[in-house]
């Protein structure tokens, strides 16, 4: 077993490759997740690794798989969803000394290796892959389902999850300093570029398609309801408040036109799925559901902030590449349940897909028609991160359990769910699957 980034070859991020040659082959089995926390109170049994161990727990349980049984684990190494350790903060050993630790003192407590899991699961004795997916859950569900499709491994385990330490969001580096130069003054302000370059494009979305930021209000209404279905969610068991029009409308500006609701929260959690090959699902606990494709999108903006030009060809490609893979239209989707992590981009993807036939420049009037859960064109029924704070996998949970029927109170009911798409982080660049409830 070795451990290393997955190879670039794993991943489908050109046009014209056909449909994926394990299109129906590979199933999703199991799910499992963690409680959730605002930040991280550096307890032992509330700190990245136990709350990992946990998710992988309770995936192997919900999927009716018995850790020896599993011989593959797809994990995603940064955990970092705000400030990282400071470098004159003493280290939490408390937390570090309940677990078995790695050379790293800092593994399982502000990242997060497979040595590290493996050393604090004894009973996963059959681990023979083991690969990064970089970034967010996303990536890692490309590589495991390549993984299971190419032969790898046959159960696979795969894992993201995030810390959330006291300070200021990603406060490190030039952005820990009281001012900064250059193009950083520019591109992270506030240590959030993805924000501001969002603001930027979403402010040209308005100018060249006579749209408002308003216009956003029953979107964000929307995720929030069916993110406080969510049980496993942060609003759901923390704070389980609605979000009117009229909050949106009135928060402050963060980098306008984006405002506070337009950025999700950061918190800590951990969630982890269980892959097999389709064949094996057969006799598991849940109800299968296959994965059709995977996709990689890659493309460089030209600057250091995409435009929206970019933006707009790049989320096309994107859908095209989508269901080139998998043998499907976008009259096949039953809903849409793409990555939200910045409201403003939502719709790039929504038109990119042509969700419903939409088309560029028309998703905030789509926003005003019925895009509930009991409609015909259900959208976002995760809540996403707006509605269940920042993870960027509640979506492909909410996949999977929409087309299994266990999505509880958001279980769409305006359309019959079959087939599904999810993914990101960002409009430009990504990692993509799609779900069906049978293999062909």
């Amino acid at each position: 077993m070795t451990t290393k980034n997955a190879p670039t070859s794993m991943y489908r991020s050109e046009e014209g490759l056909g449909v994926w040659e394990h299109r129906g082959k590979v199933a999703a089995v199991g799910v499992g997740h963690s409680p959730t926390a605002r930040r991280w109170d550096e307890r032992p049994e509330t700190s990245v690794g136990a709350w990992s161990i946990l998710a992988l727990r309770r995936a192997m349980e919900d999927a009716g798989v018995s850790p020896d049984q599993v011989d593959g684990l797809v994990i995603v190494p940064v955990t970092t969803t705000g400030a990282f350790w400071p470098d004159d903060k003493p280290l939490p050993m408390e937390a570090i000394n309940a677990f078995n630790q790695t050379s790293d003192p800092l593994d399982g407590v502000a990242k997060l290796s497979d040595e590290w899991l493996l050393k604090n699961m004894p009973e996963l004795t059959n681990v023979r892959y083991s690969a990064y997916g970089p970034v967010c859950m996303s990536n890692a569900l490309n590589v495991a389902s390549q993984a299971v499709g190419d032969g790898l491994t046959h159960t696979c385990l795969v894992l993201k999850a995030w810390h959330n330490l006291e300070g200021r969001y990603y406060q490190g580096g030039k952005n820990a300093a009281n001012s900064t130069d250059g193009t950083s003054a520019i591109k992270n302000i506030w240590g959030a570029p993805a924000s501001y370059g969002t603001a930027l494009q979403f402010a040209e979305y308005c100018r060249k398609y006579g749209k408002t930021h308003d216009m956003m209000a029953p979107f964000m209404s929307n995720s929030r309801r069916n993110g406080l279905m969510f049980p496993e969610g942060y609003w759901a068991q923390h704070r389980p408040e609605e979000l009117t029009a009229e909050d949106y409308q009135l928060a402050r500006w963060i980098a306008k036109p984006a405002n506070l609701f337009d950025n999700d929260i950061p918190i800590t959690v951990a969630a982890a799925y269980l892959f097999t090959t389709a064949e094996r699902a057969k006799d598991l606990k849940q109800k299968p559901i296959y994965i059709m494709n995977h996709v990689s999108s890659e493309t460089k903006p030209r600057s250091m902030t995409p435009t929206l030009d970019e933006v707009e060809a790049d989320t096309a490609r994107t859908g095209r590449m989508i269901y080139e893979g998998a043998g499907i239209t976008a009259d096949d989707l039953s809903f849409e349940n793409m990555y939200d992590g910045f409201t403003l981009f939502h719709q790039f993807h929504l038109e990119g897909l042509g969700y419903r036939g939409i088309k560029f420049g028309e998703a905030l009037d789509f926003y005003q028609t019925d895009i509930s859960i009991e409609g015909p064109n259900p959208v976002s029924p995760s809540g996403g991160n707006i509605g269940s704070g920042r993870s960027r996998f509640w979506m492909h949970t909410d996949c999977i359990q929409q087309l299994q029927g266990r999505a509880g109170p958001r279980q769409v009911t305006g359309v019959k769910p079959e087939i599904a798409v999810s993914g990101g982080p960002m409009p430009l660049g990504g990692n993509y699957t799609v779900w069906s409830a049978t293999p062909d």
